[in-house]
């Protein structure tokens, strides 16, 4: 059984910094693509970034190109994302997505598991 477990979430000043991590069990990083998603309340989900395990490809939404990064530890299953230069806008419910195969796709529809999202807000 597949799961994905978002954490690092959390209250953090415009500009600061923040590290999420979705541990992962069930797959294995390696012949998974991985993804983050965002959703503000009221908005759709949104897509922020997709990596593949397998070739370390990684594709950015341009509203977070730049500022942040995606990584992985294959030891402990478990993909990071690093999110600098924190805006106001970045405020939302991140969520941790997974897919077979190595194509990195931004629709959420194309993603077969999801964490429970971990909350992250922006302050002036």
């Amino acid at each position: 059984q597949v799961q994905l477990v978002e954490s690092g979430g959390g209250l953090v000043q415009a500009g600061g910094s923040l590290r999420l991590s979705c541990a992962a069990s069930g797959l294995t990083l390696r012949s998974t693509v991985m993804a983050w998603f965002r959703q503000a309340p009221g908005k759709e989900r949104e897509f922020v970034v997709a990596f593949s395990g397998s070739t370390s490809r990684a594709y950015y939404a341009d509203s977070v190109k730049d500022r942040t990064t995606i990584s992985k530890d294959n030891a402990k299953n478990t993909v990071y994302l690093q999110m600098n230069s924190l805006k106001l806008e970045d405020t939302a419910v991140y969520y941790c997505a997974a897919r077979s195969g190595v194509s990195l796709r931004w629709n959420k529809d194309e993603y077969t598991y999801w964490g429970q999202g971990t909350q992250v807000t922006v302050s002036s």
